[in-house]
């Protein structure tokens, strides 16, 4: 049998993109800048109907839905999101690739109706692949709050290319988008873009290599003179019938001897399209200069010198304060439901004739571990996360990174790890992916390695009950709660302390070099949708992370029941441990059983505290603490001094990462190495960090 183009066509998709099809269905590319309503594009177009990837060859993450319309299937790929073809990133350069190399039937160019010129580059890059071209300008919802008009018949006549008016939240212009898609991908319309000419010596140098690119059979002549001249043959890197193969553009530049400044030639380029971008804005686009000077008013003030860091954490603060006072009276139901359980599922097992031994470890052990973790961890996180959502459906978060960029450079790292240290505050795993957004090796390890300085939602708890038990005990309930946050706060500073330090350290010893440039678009204020809010905050973030706690709380709850009900001699295994631990917990303000309730949460931060009363009031199983005046009674008999508490906090701050963030490094990392330097650090910054504060208290008191 031989080759066809359809078989050829699908076999590439396979091979190349990892996207299998039939013969009957349309591949649809979805593309955009960042922060344009892609993915709610996506979302509603493709329902349910999705599933998330890596592309081949890349730590990227893909998209792909399917939906139907008029009888015809359709397979929509989400791309990364994009402000260019000249690809400056790992993200960026997949979405090149695609558009560049990929078998598609049609590519839609989402841009954001509020910024619409800051779009236009895309297109005009994308108009010279592919006449398969849709312009959706989402966000049209946006617009009309702040009074901005488009003439969307005149600049589609200009750019002739077909232009659909979307508010993708609402739905508004969703159909008329699936039509476009069944026109264009069915061939039933066949537009010709207007492309872009550039300067004479641009043009010239293009008009010379296109006979040699004829011989050749390239498909798209032009885009492919084009790159020769602004990326070499770099760019060039999918050997496919139609277009150019490295080494082919290798040949041609040599034998042509064509002397090209790949730089200057791609800042005329882009000089020329946002040029042309600005004036079809003021052919096109009428804007109400009040609600824009609005934004940059407030944004004078949130991105300032001078009011920019203390917004910051007045609003971080507030959410800890929040997130704490919610969270007590749903946190007390869940523990006395869950506790009260205990009793039943003894019953049960007894019922059955269930070992007594077995019912000891799966009751005491696994299930009272599980009911902690679950009553601890849910309702804090219940709240946090919708709170953080709504901070970054806001458009906010991108402002604290540009607050923040500043200090990432001092400390040579990136300022995209602003946003992962973000991420890390819900869970340091979740912070490690996080770091695919950055494209420089070096610069991503280094924001691997300090994204466990961020206090994840696992050490919460035990920071909160220490505070409130040692520093928020005040005839006031209003300060009481207050304290905690405040504590709180002040440990996240730390922790950013920590992260920029040991960044810096990183930066000029073990993982030397320049920190790379970093663009970052401030997204429009726009009014949080608080149905999808909440269900991303508590379905794929508080339900994810408490899954992932769950279920390494349940064989953890199981070793420590073992570990503490088999003896050796008169005492116990843990008990044997933390004796040896003492002498080196007493050194750093802490003391053995502290340390040895660290080493045992190793899988799950959050049984850090219970596991510590087990071993003070020697139970063998897990306990809750009845309240915080009890909590601070068992604390103090067992020698607790303010001190103590302190270096409990700082230690849960700074300490190693828990097993599920190790396995994430190792994963993202590929390297043993960096895994365990990212639990030897941490470590040792806890420890020496402790030991200072106990040598300065001892100093004073």
């Amino acid at each position: 049998m031989g080759l066809t183009a359809q078989s050829v066509k699908l076999d590439s998709m396979k091979d190349v993109f990892n996207i299998t099809k039939t013969g009957s269905q349309h591949v649809i590319a979805l593309a955009g800048n960042p922060n344009t309503g892609k993915s709610t594009v996506f979302n509603y177009l493709t329902g349910l109907k999705q599933h998330t990837d890596n592309w081949p060859g890349k730590t990227v993450v893909s998209a792909r839905g399917e939906f139907s319309y008029n009888g015809e299937e359709y397979i929509m790929v989400d791309l990364p999101g994009s402000y260019s073809l000249f690809a400056a990133s790992r993200d960026e350069e997949v979405s090149r690739d695609f558009i560049c190399y990929g078998d598609y039937d049609a590519v839609i160019v989402v841009a954001d109706a509020t910024c619409l010129e800051r779009n236009l580059n895309l297109v005009f890059q994308v108009s010279e692949i592919t006449n398969k071209l849709i312009l959706c300008i989402n966000l049209i919802d946006e617009a009309k709050k702040k009074n901005i008009i488009i003439n969307k018949e005149g600049l589609e006549k200009e750019l002739n290319i077909p232009i659909v008016l979307t508010a993708a939240r609402s739905g508004t212009g969703m159909d008329e988008l699936k039509k476009a898609i069944e026109r264009i991908s069915c061939n039933d319309v066949d537009y010709m873009p207007n492309l872009l000419k550039y300067d004479c010596e641009t043009e010239e140098k293009v008009k010379k290599l296109t006979p040699y690119l004829e011989k050749i059979n390239v498909s798209n002549i032009r885009w492919t003179a084009l790159r020769l001249l602004d990326s070499g043959p770099d760019i060039f890197s999918y050997d496919k019938t139609g277009h150019i193969s490295k080494s082919e553009a290798i040949g041609l530049i040599e034998s042509l001897n064509i002397q090209a400044d790949n730089k200057n030639i791609r800042e005329t380029i882009s000089e020329h399209n946002y040029n042309y971008a600005n004036s079809l804005k003021q052919k096109y686009v009428k804007e109400d200069y009040k609600k824009i000077n609005r934004d940059k008013k407030i944004d004078d003030i949130i991105t300032s010198r001078t009011f920019g860091i203390p917004i910051m954490l007045l609003m971080l603060g507030l959410i800890f304060w929040i997130t704490i006072q919610g969270a007590n009276v749903p946190s007390r139901l869940l523990s006395n439901l869950l506790f009260g359980l205990e009793p039943k599922l003894s019953s049960f097992l007894m019922n059955i004739g269930a070992p007594k031994l077995f019912i000891s470890a799966v009751v005491e052990g696994v299930y009272r571990t599980l009911a902690w973790v679950i009553s601890v961890m849910l309702p804090p996180m219940a709240i946090f996360f919708p709170l953080f959502s709504l901070l970054e459906d806001l458009g906010y978060l991108p402002r604290v990174a540009f607050n923040m960029d500043h200090l990432f450079k001092k400390a040579c790292a990136h300022g995209k790890q602003c946003l992962t240290m973000c991420m890390g505050f819900g869970c340091n795993a979740a912070g490690v992916i996080g770091c695919r957004i950055i494209d420089s090796p070096r610069e991503r390890l280094i924001a691997i390695l300090t994204n466990n300085f961020v206090p994840c939602n696992g050490r919460f708890p035990t920071i909160i009950a220490l505070a409130s038990a040692f520093f928020a005990i005040t005839s006031s309930s209003f300060v009481n709660g207050l304290v905690p946050a405040v504590f709180i706060t002040l440990m996240v500073l730390a922790g950013v302390c920590a992260t920029l330090a040991v960044s810096y350290l990183l930066s000029k010893t073990l993982l030397k070099g320049v920190p790379s440039t970093f663009t970052l678009e401030l997204p429009p204020y726009r009014v949080p949708q608080v149905g999808r809010l909440l269900y991303t905050s508590i379905i794929d973030r508080t339900i994810f992370v408490l899954s992932r706690a769950v279920a390494v709380a349940a064989p953890a709850g199981l070793v420590i029941w073992l570990l503490t009900n088999i003896n050796i001699g008169d005492t116990n295994i843990i008990t044997h441990v933390a004796g040896f631990l003492d002498p080196i917990g007493k050194i750093i303000g802490l003391d053995g059983f502290i340390l040895m309730a660290f080493i045992m949460g190793l899988p799950a931060n959050e049984i850090v505290l219970p596991v510590l009363l087990m071993l003070y009031l020697t139970t063998g199983t897990m306990i809750e603490f009845g309240s915080i005046a009890h909590l601070r009674e068992v604390l103090i008999d067992n020698g607790w001094t303010a001190l103590t508490a302190l270096n409990v906090m700082l230690f849960s701050l700074l300490h190693w990462p828990c097993s599920t963030t190790m396995w994430t490094i190792k994963k993202e990392t590929g390297s043993m190495k960096w895994t365990a330097a990212a639990f030897l650090i941490p470590t040792c910054i806890a420890f020496g960090v402790c030991f200072v504060t106990a040598r300065i208290y001892n100093l004073i008191f």
